[in-house]
């Protein structure tokens, strides 16, 4: 009997699934919110009543045996089964006052908040998928499974990456007993090094930091932190408090003991809330972002001495930070860094099935290679039929032969185009299957794309994606970022030919783009080049501000109909306003 390992991240926010099969091969990997259209899906269960059903059927050959493994151990940390006691997990608890502070640069309630959730979602583990075996598959074979939650990062990102041996970070807001963990990842096997203790956390620093910006870390809003950074300079005063509020003693954080509520205060008194915040937030952006590269470095480079490793991969919530991920092997002594394409808490549904899969004895003389990101769902073949049947006011082209070079004359002409093709990434960021693309030429395009596509503010940057063998000649100490996971300095030679991806400080965080990992896009790619001569393509998320990537083709419509994108493009399907015709 076939057996199925579906991985299920039930952390409060980005929760996850995915399938792997008995051969190790990953069948799905989606984070929940696409399917809801809901930014993070907080408090919300990865296995969906309404959509479990379906991706099981789509993925799973019944009957088959099935294991659930989820992101976080059943035995829960101490602190949290005793404030749990204590009423503390409740709306009650979260109002009580007069509790002794923890060290921690979030408030008492909001951490309290966070645990609650945490605890809540847990209890719900696998109850929709149990619900709907019983219903249709009442004789399937079922085993439950649990793992540390920083080892199920450790493991999406090892087993995704193109490595044999590597040293790993998990560096993250919190586990079940600290904020970061770190490995030795040799032929398959992980075996951990150290793992921290306490409340000490680089990742709820950096939430302090977008909370003092005037942002919101609950709505994912770190992001806006990066980007605004480049606009400002460095705090002198800023940063001697942070950095005498948390320093880095090898693989762990020491935080002031005796003035730490004290050094909190003057931190708190840099928050932002007058009208002019963002001017006065873009010096507290870039301090904050400066002390947080600081004190990676220090982390990595003692992991490195520690492992003699040359390979490193890096996991966690604080991965996402690309500012940094590309001074990485400049700034450590790393040769390669892997940071795999969902390194948040929706790529522990793949780290979690993985590691179930990795229980039993494995052979296989399978070299290790780069994960694909395209793991998500597709578009149907019937949502298309059902559009062109129903529609009265778009037109729409079936292009199976032309597609790239009509698009590509599109994007040479100025059109802004959203971009469906096949399966959606895995992970939060568009890789040409579920893209808004553009022509990088033109400074203008930026504030465009910004004002009347993503409805956003103006310091967000957007990414180049270019073809890997044009990637030496357009940016700095060139590395791959098949993820667009790293930002790199752009050549000064060649900021002004693709000028809506340059960000303010000449950077871009790109996407190297292959022919085998996705063809149809490399092929857009090399059509538009030979039409302008750039070898680069505007590449932003299909969504707009506080929306998930698009998930179905009637928001991908949505979307269309109520911004000014000018073409849309489904598979193999170009759809225009007729009112406003492109030629």
């Amino acid at each position: 009997m076939k057996k199925y390992y579906i991985g299920l991240s039930v952390t409060y926010h980005d929760p996850g699934l995915a399938i792997v099969d008995d051969n190790g091969e990953v069948l799905f990997a989606e984070a929940t919110e696409r399917y809801l259209q809901s930014k993070r899906a907080i408090n919300c269960e990865p296995d969906q009543l309404n959509w479990i059903s379906d991706v099981l059927d789509s993925y799973c050959s019944f009957p088959c045996e099935l294991v659930i493994a989820t992101n976080w151990r059943k035995k829960r940390p101490h602190y949290e089964r005793l404030i749990s006691g204590l009423g503390l997990l409740t709306a009650k608890g979260l109002l009580k006052k007069d509790l002794k502070k923890l060290r921690s640069p979030l408030e008492n309630y909001k951490l309290h908040h966070m645990i609650a959730c945490q605890h809540s979602s847990y209890l719900k583990t696998g109850l929709n998928l149990v619900r709907r075996l019983k219903e249709f598959h009442p004789d399937c074979p079922v085993s439950f499974l649990d793992f540390d939650h920083h080892l199920t990062h450790a493991a999406m990102a090892s087993y995704s990456s193109p490595f044999s041996n590597a040293a790993c970070a998990v560096i993250d807001s919190y586990g079940e007993n600290g904020s970061m963990a770190f490995y030795r990842y040799h032929h398959g096997k992980l075996d951990r090094i150290h793992e921290t203790r306490g409340v000490g956390s680089l990742g709820f620093f950096y939430m302090k930091i977008t909370e003092l910006c005037g942002f919101d870390w609950l709505k994912g809003e770190e992001w806006k932190v990066m980007g605004l950074a480049a606009y400002g300079k460095l705090d002198q005063k800023l940063y001697d408090l942070l950095k005498d509020t948390l320093a880095v003693d090898g693989f762990d954080f020491a935080v002031q003991p005796q003035h730490f509520f004290d050094l909190l205060e003057a931190l708190n008194a840099y928050q932002q809330k007058e009208k002019d915040a963002l001017k006065k937030a873009a010096d507290l952006a870039f301090t904050g972002q400066y002390f947080f590269a600081e004190l990676m470095t220090q982390i990595l480079n003692h992991l490195k001495a520690v492992t003699g490793e040359d390979n490193l991969v890096l996991a966690g919530g604080c991965a996402l930070n690309s500012s940094y991920n590309g001074q990485i092997t400049e700034r450590t002594g790393f040769k390669q860094a892997h940071i795999p394409s969902a390194p948040a808490d929706d790529g522990t549904a793949l780290g979690a099935a993985w590691l179930a899969y990795h229980r039993k004895p494995i052979k296989s003389d399978k070299p290790p290679q780069l994960l694909t990101p395209y793991l998500g769902s597709r578009i149907s073949n019937e949502a298309i039929n059902r559009l062109i049947q129903y529609n009265r006011s778009l037109d729409i082209r079936h292009l199976p032969d032309s597609l790239c070079e009509e698009t590509a004359q599109l994007l040479a002409s100025g059109a802004i185009v959203g971009w469906v093709q096949d399966r959606a990434e895995f992970g939060p960021r568009s890789l040409g299957n579920r893209s808004i693309l553009a022509d990088p030429r033109g400074s203008g395009m930026k504030d465009t794309i910004n004002q009347h596509i993503k409805f956003r503010e103006y310091f967000r940057p957007f990414a180049p994606s270019v073809l890997h063998e044009y990637g030496p000649e357009y940016f700095e100490n060139y590395q791959e970022s098949p993820y667009m996971d790293k930002t790199l300095t752009i050549k000064p030679t060649m900021r002004e030919r693709i000028a809506a991806t340059a960000h303010v400080d000449g950077t871009g965080r790109l996407q190297t783009v292959k022919e085998h990992w996705n063809p149809r896009f490399y092929r857009l790619i090399s059509h538009f080049h030979a039409l302008t001569g750039v070898p680069v393509l505007l590449n932003t998320s299909f969504n707009v501000m506080g929306k998930p990537l698009i998930h179905s083709l009637e928001d991908a419509v949505s979307v269309f109909l109520t911004t000014g994108l000018d073409a849309l493009v489904i598979d193999d399907y170009l759809i225009t306003k007729p009112h406003d015709r492109i030629h």
